[in-house]
């Protein structure tokens, strides 16, 4: 299939508000690509594969797979690794079939019997990588060579068109260009038992040195605290060379076969508050529980300056505040408060840089107590105080200049 025909075709696909219908991306790739279940899987911030799209995916298939089956995916975890597009037959050998759970348990069980995968660049959140991960039967045969070459140029299409429709949701206010922005093209970073990084294949473009061998040291210590069955640790701040802090989610897997034996550490730089602001409920359609949590980030993300509670966050979905708590922690991979102080944190620093306010008014009008409290958490989540991280922003600004 020519690659024109699929850019044109894909390219064309009406929005709905400022999403994409996802109904109508799996239509359009139906007729290129015959299949009996299509879905967009992605790296969550919060670690591991995660299903978005589409809406009409099956609830016993969503539950199997993210309970389980998501370790065990071995095409979508090649797509990923290789960043290219895979088919079953030339992941799994013969006699697969009767010893692979994935294959036995989840595919025969949903009525599939191949299924082929292809790299998308960030489905949900930029940087997190994911897959068009397309099934067939019995009946409709295997992929060919062509077919995937077909299936990689449309997820390619895919990157471009999500590309661009984050782009426009992002609000005026947030210029995610900044120098300063803790902005990698790769965010997700898998370590093996033998400290070995397996996602991404090659270092993102400006990732600093030191930042990267601290990664590696805290890769080590979560395997040490596997190892001796310790509370492994859930968030990590790292600097690089400047002492500047960044944020990792750290989550581990005693097991994920479809990477291969042993014990696997994901550090996953979290999002910052524009990648919250340009979240759609569109986004997470395979995933309701994400998509109810959804309007509390929105609300969180402009009421921060106002210190909201967490009875007053929990109303805009309609939970208790502690059920909310739980469930937003789970599925989002950090605390409601968590996120309050990063929208805080984000807005210092826009005032930092572009505004000459005192510290006391800038601590004010970010929704901090007063000065001290404000500088002791400017200093806690970066590592430097306000001054001596506004001196590292302009400096940054004035070499990529």
């Amino acid at each position: 299939m020519p690659s024109s025909v699929v850019s044109s075709g894909l390219a064309a696909l009406p929005l709905v508000g400022d999403s994409l219908s996802f109904p109508q991306v799996f239509d359009h790739i139906a007729k290129l690509l015959p299949h009996a279940t299509g879905l967009l899987v992605t790296l969550a911030p919060r670690g591991g594969l995660q299903i978005v799209q589409p809406q009409r995916v099956s609830e016993p298939l969503l539950r199997a797979y993210h309970r389980e089956f998501s370790q065990e995916d071995r095409v979508a975890w090649q797509a990923l690794v290789t960043g290219r597009a895979v088919g079953s037959s030339r992941v799994f050998e013969k006699g697969d079939d009767e010893t692979s759970a994935f294959l036995g348990r989840f595919l025969r069980q949903h009525g599939l019997r191949y299924y082929a995968a292809a790299p998308v660049s960030s489905p949900t959140f930029e940087g997190y990588t994911g897959v068009i991960w397309l099934g067939r039967t019995q009946e409709q045969g295997d992929f060919s060579n062509e077919e995937l070459s077909t299936l990689e140029t449309l997820a390619k299409e895919l990157s471009a068109l999500i590309d661009a429709v984050r782009a426009k949701r992002v609000p005026a206010e947030f210029d995610v260009s900044l120098p300063w922005l803790h902005r990698l093209s790769a965010r997700a970073f898998v370590f093996d038992a033998r400290l070995k990084q397996v996602l991404p294949a090659a270092n993102p473009e400006g990732l600093d040195g030191v930042l990267h061998d601290h990664m590696i040291r805290q890769a080590r210590t979560t395997f040490d605290e596997l190892k001796a069955k310790k509370e492994v640790t859930d968030r990590a701040a790292l600097p690089d060379s400047d002492g500047d802090l960044w944020t990792f989610k750290v989550a581990s897997y005693e097991q994920l076969p479809a990477l291969g034996e042993g014990p696997f550490v994901f550090l996953n730089l979290q999002p910052q508050a524009s990648d919250w602001a340009a979240l759609s409920n569109n986004d997470f359609q395979a995933d309701s529980e994400i998509a109810r949590l959804l309007p509390s980030v929105r609300f969180m993300s402009k009421e921060f300056r106002s210190s909201p509670t967490l009875t007053d966050i929990a109303k805009q979905v309609h939970l208790s505040p502690f059920h909310f708590h739980r469930r937003f922690t789970e599925l989002m991979g950090l605390t409601p408060k968590h996120f309050l102080l990063e929208c805080q944190i984000d807005e210092a620093k826009r005032e930092l840089v572009t505004k000459q306010k005192p510290l006391p008014q800038l601590a004010t009008d970010c929704g901090f107590a007063h000065q001290s409290h404000f500088t002791s958490r400017f200093k806690q989540s970066t590592g430097l105080t306000p001054t001596r991280w506004r001196r590292l922003a302009q400096r940054r600004s004035s070499t990529e200049q």
